[in-house]
């Protein structure tokens, strides 16, 4: 069948405003994918429904299925059948969801279509009955490609259901993104600021098995009465058809008989998502008390793990897949208040080892936010329907949250643990200029007072930390002092992106106040003095990309003169160290290697020079011929730099590599107007957004920063100035190519 250009996914699964874990899972993936991918992964749902309810939809339901309806299955099929827009059918399959034995009316569905059909089995029950085990294999066979929750199931699949290994992926639960640092202003915030708060949250039926974790608390209270225990959620809709709030009720006597009500808070409401996360992240510690141990999967547990909640959990496979090195307390048994008991007294009388615990599980938990779980879906759909080549990633927006949080009266911190701002961590010359340079450029194409506010901060400490003799010191303390590193490194490379930096203001005369242009020329005058003194090949050109910015607006003979001086020096370091195949100013690259190319395109640009254009050209593109490889950008590695002559070391790619990349081939595009340069820019912007080893995005996008690293197995996810505004400068260049 052909497909046409715009095809869409199908999904097949309960949906809301239906009330149930499937359909809250199956909704997350469709505003995922929107999110990560906007209009070029189009997603309709086909919404299940029973006997007993009919749901007004939003408009990207387009089909609705009676579940215990066999006919309607084939019926529905034949529609689908009938649409060349269509590409693939996802089924999100739960025991129960569908009619018939073992929900085997599903069969009927999936022989009728004529689509690939991916099936993603949230449950996969051990040791089956041999009628379960031939429906479950049949769906496994028809289907295209299983997807499942976890390693555990795959497992399952493979030696009870006789599923093929090879046909199964595991693509996790999804997960939200949560700002850690929101802990203790939410505890304020809902009244809790004075509490120990304790968490559960779901769908409330029996099997949560709520009532062990009430039994544990009378002993818990008596030694800490400031203990809160909240139950989050409404009663089961199916458990409400059946026996109404029996359960609900059995839990409130509880909690009367054991004198708890000063404790425990049923909050009965179905929650909006931001409420909810914000009631998980505000809690200390999460307990999952199911007494199934056979429920495969759970997404409370997932978005617990995700809001940094220390969690304590009985031992369902996806608890024993997770709560291991420092998670989580993973408990031996069902129904047991006592562990409950010991382990929450645990996590109270031990408050490092509790947070340490929460700061593990929301680390893991990255891997699993919404944007990555819409990427493994997107690169799964354009697999099966040979879409490859059609990839494409909606540009976030833009966000100044994160740099504003970094940002005090006196500069812009250095570091961030996660989100959260590092005092210890100082402020360095380099971010600072970073920084003035980002706000200079997005206030040309975004003026608001709040880039002139954080410029003004950054050209305050650019003053503060030059010296008389015009030369700048790179590092200060959180106390707004030099510290010893300035004696002990290399400082030629931060006094370089300082002349950037004033160059950039100075350049950008028609957007900027007068008064911060002129306090940026001071400092330039005083600092152009040690022009000579700079020698080391990326100050060289840092200090070019200052005078050619500074030029634009002050075309003096004394700036081309510097400008040609610095330029023949990073020639020379060429001519020394290049041969044949080694096309390069030095004999290794390090890091911000593109701006060493990109600084003598400016010195063709000021000066019409041919062979600052030639190097250029020749250098840049024997960079990218190493940086390009098989669809994505692998910049050089920080564990160890590439050495002439050496094998290359992999992974350990940081956003100053990327970012740098960016900027350089957006100038190398605009000169050169040679398209190669614009696809590749686009490319290596996409690393951000998943396209890298590891698809999963190197941003955050509550905040708008950048995490620090991208590893072999692993994103270390701190938010420090350096990525962030390396990601900022990125993603402002790429304005100019949103729509092209």
């Amino acid at each position: 069948m052909t497909f046409e250009k715009g095809i869409k996914m199908l999904l097949v699964s309960s949906y809301p405003p239906r009330e149930c874990g499937l359909a809250t899972f199956s909704n997350d993936i469709v505003n995922a994918v929107e999110l990560v991918f906007g209009n070029t992964l189009p997603i309709e749902v086909c919404a299940l429904e029973n006997n007993n309810h009919r749901f007004t939809y939003n408009d990207e339901v387009k089909y609705t299925l009676a579940a215990s309806c066999l006919d309607d299955y084939r019926q529905v099929a034949e529609k689908i059948n009938a649409r060349n827009d269509i590409g693939l059918v996802c089924i999100q399959h739960e025991f129960g969801l569908f009619g018939g034995e073992y929900g085997d009316y599903i069969l009927s569905f999936i022989l009728a279509l004529n689509k690939p059909i991916v099936t993603v089995f949230h449950t996969v029950l051990p040791n089956p009955d041999e009628k379960r085990k031939k429906v479950v294999h049949a769906i496994a066979d028809l289907s295209d490609r299983i997807i499942v929750l976890t390693k555990n199931s795959q497992t399952l699949l493979t030696t009870h259901y006789d599923c093929p290994k090879a046909k199964t992926i595991v693509i996790p639960h999804g997960t939200h993104s949560i700002l850690w640092e929101q802990k203790e202003k939410l505890k304020i915030k809902y009244g809790f600021s004075d509490r120990i708060v304790l968490s559960t949250f779901g769908l409330i039926s029996e099997n949560k098995s709520i009532e062990t974790v009430l039994h544990a608390l009378p002993e818990i209270v008596a030694k800490y009465p400031n203990v809160i225990y909240l139950i989050i959620g409404k009663t089961h809709p199916e458990v409400i058809k059946n026996e109404g709030e029996k359960y609900r009720n059995k839990l409130t006597s509880i909690t009367e008989e054991l004198h708890l009500e000063n404790n425990v808070i049923f909050i009965d409401e179905y929650l909006e998502l931001k409420q909810l996360l914000e009631y998980l992240t505000l809690s200390e510690i999460y307990l999952f008390s199911s007494k199934d141990p056979n429920q495969a999967v759970s997404g409370t547990f997932a978005y617990a793990l995700s809001c940094g909640c220390a969690v304590v959990s009985t031992p369902i496979p996806h608890a024993v897949e997770l709560l291991v090195d420092g998670n989580g307390i993973l408990l031996k048994e069902f129904d047991n208040p006592n562990e409950f008991k010991n382990a929450i007294l645990h996590l109270i009388e031990n408050r490092n080892e509790r947070i340490a615990m929460g700061k593990n599980a929301f680390s893991l938990a990255h891997a699993t936010t919404w944007e990555n779980i819409a990427i493994q879906y997107r690169l799964l759909f354009d697999q099966l329907t040979n879409r490859e080549e059609d990839l494409k990633f909606n540009f976030p927006p833009m966000k100044l949250d994160h740099i504003e949080k970094l940002t005090t009266d006196f500069g812009i911190l250095q570091f961030s643990k996660f989100s959260e701002p590092d005092p210890e961590s100082g402020y360095t010359l380099d971010d600072n200029a970073r920084a003035l340079i980002n706000m200079a450029l997005y206030q040309k194409v975004h003026p608001n007072d709040v880039n002139l506010k954080l410029a003004n901060t950054y050209l305050s400490f650019i003053e503060g930390i030059q010296q008389d003799n015009g030369w700048f010191n790179n590092y200060k303390d959180f106390d707004h002092e030099l510290t010893k590193q300035n004696g002990e490194v290399n400082l030629e490379d931060a006094n370089g992106r300082a002349l950037w930096s004033l160059g950039t203001v100075i350049g950008h005369t028609n957007s900027l106040p007068e008064d911060l242009v002129n306090r940026a020329e001071i400092c330039w005058d005083k600092a152009i003095e040690r022009i000579d003194d700079i020698l080391s090949p990326r100050a060289i050109a840092y200090s070019l990309k200052g005078l050619y910015n500074y030029y634009s607006t002050h075309k003096e003979d004394s700036v081309k003169k510097n400008i040609e001086r610095l330029a023949d020096k990073l020639l020379h370091h060429y001519n020394i160290n290049s041969d044949e195949s080694w096309c390069w100013y030095e004999d290794y690259m390090t890091y911000a290697n593109n701006v060493l190319p990109e600084a003598m395109m400016y010195s063709y640009l000021v000066t019409g020079k041919q062979k600052y254009k030639k190097i250029a050209a020749v250098t840049f593109d024997f960079l990218l011929s190493h940086y390009f490889m098989k669809g994505q950008l692998k910049v050089i590695s920080n564990r160890g730099w590439f050495k002439k002559e050496n094998e290359r070391f992999f992974y350990g790619e940081q956003p100053i590599e990327v970012s740098t990349t960016i900027i350089a081939l957006d100038l190398f595009y605009e000169v050169t107007k040679n398209t190669k340069y614009k696809e590749q820019l686009k490319l290596a912007f996409i690393w951000f957004l998943g396209n890298n080893h590891l698809k999963q995005i190197m941003y955050n996008p509550e905040n708008g920063a950048s995490y620090d690293g991208l590893e072999d197995k692993y994103i270390n996810i701190n938010q420090g100035a350096e990525s962030t505004l390396c990601y900022f400068k990125a993603r402002l260049i790429m304005e100019k190519y949103a729509e092209n």
